[in-house]
């Protein structure tokens, strides 16, 4: 079964279970503030969905949502802490899915995205893009796989660390179009961009948002997605230009300890997805340079298994490296 036929499935079993949902959303009245990790320092593109979430929730809700920052061990740390947190919905853990995920792909870690929580639902999603420096040669993604293949391993690719979403959707994309090239880690998202744009680099592949406002300093060639981004729509997706890819992005997904209630996490669901709907929350996401992307906890979860199984050649290619 592939990506596609997993995520039908799951559409069509959230929307059986819409009217149970709403249900459970009228009886899910929380009392207390609800504690939402981030696993992150805050400034990042998941600590901008979580700002932006609590800025509007008390349209949704009658108690705040609280951020609490918790980084460390590449989000594993914060991880760590919400699976251990009393199961009374009082305590959520907002996070990149795919960083997760693909951190505890790569290495031994105590807590897993799909055996460790219960998900709620995306609210977000960061999608990774091939980009270069404005003043580059390359115009297209195909001047860029031609000149690779006229000089293999000897372009040299940003991304912004080992193991993380964008590093493994750049390595999928070479290997995908049977290239060969020299990656370089950077600790970011920004130090990934500036050098890019300082010409350290031949090109990137980092998140699409991170061209917002630099558009005379880079040139995006593509989109690692099947769909164009809804913000940064002139982006041309790897699909239409017929190239082969390894779908990995960074789905911005709440979790919840794994033995809290149905009630509460179907509560949770559709407080989420009232909040991804509201236009003030799509206008503090647009001016960072993203938008709203909901997903039911089902649908996300199937997105998770089916990213799980797309990137598990490629971790194995960086485990054998290491």
């Amino acid at each position: 079964m592939d990506r596609r036929d997993l995520l039908r499935l799951s559409i069509a079993a959230s929307a059986l279970s819409l009217v149970p949902l709403r249900t459970a959303f009228a009886e899910w009245k929380p009392r207390r503030p609800i504690n939402v990790i981030l696993p992150y320092k805050a400034g990042g593109g998941t600590d901008s969905f979580g700002r932006a979430m609590t800025a509007v929730s008390d349209k949704v809700l009658a108690v705040p949502l609280v951020i609490v920052n918790k980084p460390g061990s590449s989000g594993i740390t914060g991880a760590t802490e919400a699976a251990r947190a009393r199961p009374d919905g009082t305590t959520v853990m907002l996070t990149s899915a795919g960083s997760f995920l693909l951190t505890s792909m790569l290495r031994e870690t105590e807590v897993t995205p799909l055996d460790s929580f219960r998900i709620v639902a995306q609210i977000g999603n960061l999608t990774t893009s091939l980009m270069v420096a404005a003043d580059s040669p390359y115009q297209t993604i195909d001047d860029l796989v031609a000149d690779a293949r006229a000089r293999p391993g000897q372009l040299r690719w940003a991304h912004t660390g080992r193991g993380g979403v964008h590093h493994v959707a750049g390595q999928g994309f070479l290997n995908a179009n049977g290239l060969e090239a020299q990656d370089v880690p950077f600790k970011g998202g920004s130090p990934t961009r500036a050098a890019i744009i300082g010409g350290q680099v031949d090109y990137g592949f980092t998140g699409v948002q991170q061209a917002a406002g630099f558009e005379k300093e880079l040139r995006v060639l593509g989109l690692n997605a099947d769909s164009r981004d809804a913000i940064m729509s002139d982006v041309p997706t790897f699909t239409e230009q017929g190239h082969d890819f390894v779908d990995v992005s960074s789905p911005i997904v709440l979790f919840a300890p794994m033995d809290v209630d149905d009630e509460t996490v179907a509560g949770m669901e559709a407080a989420i997805k009232e909040i991804a709907a509201l236009p003030e929350f799509a206008e503090i996401m647009a001016q960072r340079g993203n938008t709203p992307a909901f997903l039911s906890g089902a649908e996300a979860e199937a997105r998770l298994r089916a990213m799980k199984e797309q990137a598990a050649p490629i971790i194995d290619q960086l485990k054998s490296k290491s």
